[in-house]
C-alpha cells in the first residue's frame, strides 16, 4: 500500500491482544498524505477543481481546515497515529483474495456437479435447475455443455439432449451463433449534452456543495427553481469521475478469522455456552452454563445461575477445570457473548495458559457443539415447559447430565456414552461388541450382506477442519465436522 494513500488504519489506545482487539477501527491519515493534499488543494486554482479534489479523496473542507491550522502550527507530524500491527492489505490483494475464494467456491460446485454426471436423466436436470436457482447458470450451463458434447457421440443429440435438460434449438443456436451487430452503439436521446454534464458537475464541485450529498443538492436547487438532473445521474457522472467514496468517519469491522481447532483426544478442546431456561413466570429466566469436551462431548461441568456474569463464568471455568482433575484442556472455545469476550475471562484463560477461541459473528456453526448439546437438554422428553425456582431447574440439571454423560449412547461417538469415550474406556466396550457380534454373524451368517462391526470412535474431531494447503485461507466461511 502507498504510504501517503491516507487508508492506514489503526487502533491506538487499545490493547491489540485484548479480547476487543477486533472491534472496528475509524479512517486515519498520515503526515505525509495530510501534506499531498494540502500542497495539492492549494494548487487548485480552476473553478471546481478543489471540491473535485475532496470528492476523490473522500474527505470534507474541515480535513483541510484542521490540517492547515496543524501544519501553521507546526504540528502537522505529531497527528500521525502510529500504526501497530502488520501493515494492511492493499485494495488490490483484498479483490485479489475474494475473487481467489470464490474461484474456489464455484471450482468447488463444478466438482459436485462433475462427480454427479454419472446419474443422468431426472438427477441431472434437476441438478442444472438446483445450480441456476443459487445463481450460477454459467457454471451449470458449462457443465452441461460439456456432458451434452460427450454424450453425442454415444447416444446421438436428442438422447443427449435430453439427458442432460438441454433444449435442441438452444444447442443449435449456441453452435451456430448470429453473426454480431457492428457499428457504433447509438446514444440514448435524452442523454445529457457534454455541457449539461459540465453543468452538474461544476455544481458538484462548487466550494457551496462540494460537502454535500447528491441528494441534498439536488434538494437544494429544487427548492431554488432549478433543475439539473437526477440524483441517479448525479452519482453516475461522479462515478465516472472517480468522485464517489465513503467520507464519514465510519468505523469498519476487521475481517473475522475462522476458528479451527481439532482435538485428536479428551481434554484437548472444550466449548461452553450459556443458554437460558424459562422461570415460573414470563421474562424470569435461570442461566444454565455448560462446559463440553468436543471429543468426547462429556458435559465436564454445568451450573445454573440467576444471572449471567463475567464473575460467574470465571469461576464456573475454574470449578470445571478441578471437576476434570486438574487436566487443562489445549483451547477453550466460545461465542462472541459477553461473558465469553470478557477481560475477566480473557486474563483467566491467559493465566492458565489456555488458548481462546471465539466464533465469527451470526455463523452458528462456528460453536456446533454447545448448540447440539443444548438442543438434545431441551428436546429431552422430560424437559419441563417452566421451572418453578432455581433448586428445581439445577435439580433437573444434575439429573440430566448424569444421564446424558454416563447413559445416552452418542452418535457423534459411535454410539458410546460420553463418560466413556472420556475416561478411554470405551476401546474395551467397542472390544466387547465386535465379540458380539462375530459371534451373531457366526451363528447366522445368512442373515448378514457381511461381516457386521459396530460404529466407529472417531480419530479426531474438529470445529471447521483445516483446509487442505492452497484451498483457501482461514478467514473464509466454513462448514464444520463432528
Amino acid at each position: 500500500m502507498d504510504p501517503t494513500s491516507g487508508n492506514h488504519r489503526t487502533m491506538t489506545g487499545n490493547d491489540p491482544t485484548g479480547p476487543r482487539a477486533d472491534r472496528p477501527q475509524r479512517r486515519t491519515f498520515t503526515a505525509a498524505y495530510k501534506a499531498r493534499v494540502l500542497a495539492e488543494y492549494e494548487q487548485a486554482q480552476a473553478p471546481g477543481e478543489r471540491g473535485a479534489l475532496l470528492r476523490r479523496e473522500g474527505l470534507y473542507h474541515s480535513h483541510i481546515k484542521d490540517w492547515r491550522k496543524a501544519r501553521d502550527n507546526g504540528a502537522l507530524q505529531a497527528l500521525t497515529p502510529r500504526p501497530t500491527g502488520p501493515a494492511p492489505k492493499t485494495d488490490d490483494a483484498k479483490e485479489a483474495e475474494r475473487l481467489k475464494k470464490e474461484n474456489q467456491r464455484l471450482q468447488a460446485e463444478l466438482d459436485k456437479t462433475k462427480k454427479s454426471l454419472p446419474d443422468l436423466g431426472k438427477s441431472t436436470r434437476a441438478l442444472g435447475h438446483a445450480l441456476r436457482e443459487r445463481g450460477l447458470s454459467r457454471q451449470a450451463r458449462h457443465v452441461t455443455e460439456q456432458a451434452t458434447a460427450e454424450l453425442r457421440p454415444i447416444t446421438g443429440t436428442a438422447a443427449a439432449c435430453r439427458l442432460t435438460g438441454t433444449s435442441r434449438a438452444t444447442l443449435h443456436r449456441r453452435r451456430n451463433p448470429a453473426p454480431p451487430a457492428h457499428g457504433p452503439r447509438r446514444a440514448h436521446p435524452s442523454r445529457l449534452s457534454t455541457a449539461e454534464r459540465d453543468a452538474v458537475l461544476a455544481a458538484l464541485h462548487s466550494d457551496r456543495f462540494a460537502d454535500k450529498s447528491c441528494e441534498q443538492v439536488w434538494a437544494t436547487l429544487l427548492d431554488e427553481g432549478v433543475y439539473l438532473c437526477s440524483v441517479a445521474t448525479m452519482y453516475r457522472l461522479l462515478r465516472e469521475h472517480g468522485q464517489v467514496r465513503q467520507r464519514r468517519a465510519q468505523a469498519r469491522h476487521a475481517p473475522r478469522t475462522r476458528p479451527e481447532l481439532t482435538a485428536y483426544g479428551p481434554s484437548q478442546v472444550w466449548s461452553w455456552d450459556i443458554t437460558k431456561l424459562k422461570g415460573p413466570t414470563t421474562g424470569v429466566y435461570f442461566d444454565l452454563y455448560v462446559m463440553l469436551d468436543i471429543f468426547s462431548r462429556k458435559a465436564v461441568h454445568h451450573r445454573v445461575e440467576l444471572r449471567e456474569s463475567d464473575t460467574l463464568a470465571g469461576e464456573f471455568i475454574t470449578d470445571a477445570v478441578a471437576a476434570n482433575g486438574g487436566l487443562l484442556p489445549r483451547s477453550v472455545h466460545a461465542d462472541r457473548g459477553t461473558s465469553m469476550t470478557s477481560k475477566k475471562v480473557a486474563h483467566l484463560l491467559s493465566d492458565l495458559g489456555v488458548e481462546r477461541s471465539h466464533s465469527r459473528p451470526k455463523t452458528s456453526n462456528d460453536n456446533p457443539f454447545s448448540e447440539a448439546q443444548f438442543k438434545t437438554l431441551k428436546y429431552c422428553p422430560a424437559f419441563p415447559e417452566r421451572f418453578a425456582n432455581l433448586t428445581d431447574a439445577r435439580a433437573f440439571c444434575v439429573a440430566f447430565f448424569e444421564y446424558y454423560n454416563h447413559r445416552h449412547r452418542h452418535s457423534g461417538i459411535g454410539f458410546h456414552t460420553p463418560a466413556s469415550v472420556h475416561d478411554n474406556s470405551a476401546h474395551q466396550v467397542q472390544h466387547e461388541r465386535t465379540r458380539v457380534l462375530q459371534g451373531a454373524y457366526a451363528a447366522s451368517p445368512h442373515r448378514f450382506r457381511w461381516v457386521p462391526l459396530p460404529p466407529p470412535l472417531p480419530e479426531a474431531v474438529h470445529i471447521n477442519p483445516p483446509r487442505p494447503e492452497g484451498e483457501g485461507s482461514n478467514s473464509d466461511l466454513g462448514e464444520h465436522a463432528a
